[in-house]
């Protein structure tokens, strides 16, 4: 068998970690202290052009660290969530009652989880994007308020985790469930195929 370079990963998100062990890759995490990635929506930006944007902003951001920090050659990822609703795009909350706010907006409704993934060797970069629909239920104010004395709205697109308590909120979705998470394993194995890389070590 082929040895295969190491496979970084340019987030701190646990989750993805998980996903990426989940298809058996032992990831190193590059923190992306230095570096800088705007994430304000461009004017006239699709939520699709943004995850994308900030995807392949974040690993390239990864390789520069690679480099800084003189580790191994190998590929770098990087991966950006949002949630689109009424034209809108909802990243992370920056307080209680923003992340109410959101809850609220997405309440009773269907919303749109768009996350971007990309992969560079520090020549070439290449990104996908994968959406999906989630349905909420009908949130009482006690169920909203519920939620926010949890820890898991505070780091979550759209101030929620699929993976979480909000799944009691959930009716049903269409699309990946792992893109939703935060990592959308489908796309993830197409664009290591590009590099070279099996889906699974």
């Amino acid at each position: 068998m082929t040895m295969l370079a190491p496979l970084y990963l340019a987030s701190q998100s646990p989750r993805r970690r998980e996903l990426l062990a989940q298809l058996g890759w032992e990831v190193r995490v590059i923190p992306l202290e230095g570096e800088w990635v705007d994430e304000t929506p461009h004017a006239d930006e699709t939520a699709t052009d943004y995850v994308l944007r900030l995807a392949r902003a974040k690993a390239e951001a990864g390789w520069r660290r690679r480099e800084a920090l003189a580790l191994p050659c190998g590929l770098v990822l990087g991966a950006d969530t949002t949630v689109r609703i009424d034209g809108l795009i909802l990243g992370k909350p920056r307080d209680a009652d923003e992340a109410r706010a959101m809850l609220r907006r997405l309440s009773g409704r269907r919303h749109e989880v768009h996350t971007g993934v990309a992969i560079t060797d520090g020549s070439r970069t290449h990104a996908l994007c994968s959406t999906s629909r989630v349905w909420f239920t009908t949130l009482a104010d006690e169920d909203v308020e519920r939620y926010l004395a949890t820890e898991e709205p505070w780091d979550k697109a759209g101030a929620y985790a699929y993976q979480g308590r909000a799944a009691a909120f959930i009716e049903r979705i269409e699309g990946s469930a792992s893109g939703i998470i935060g990592l959308p394993l489908f796309e993830t194995a197409r664009l290591l195929s590009v590099f070279g890389y099996p889906p699974f070590p």
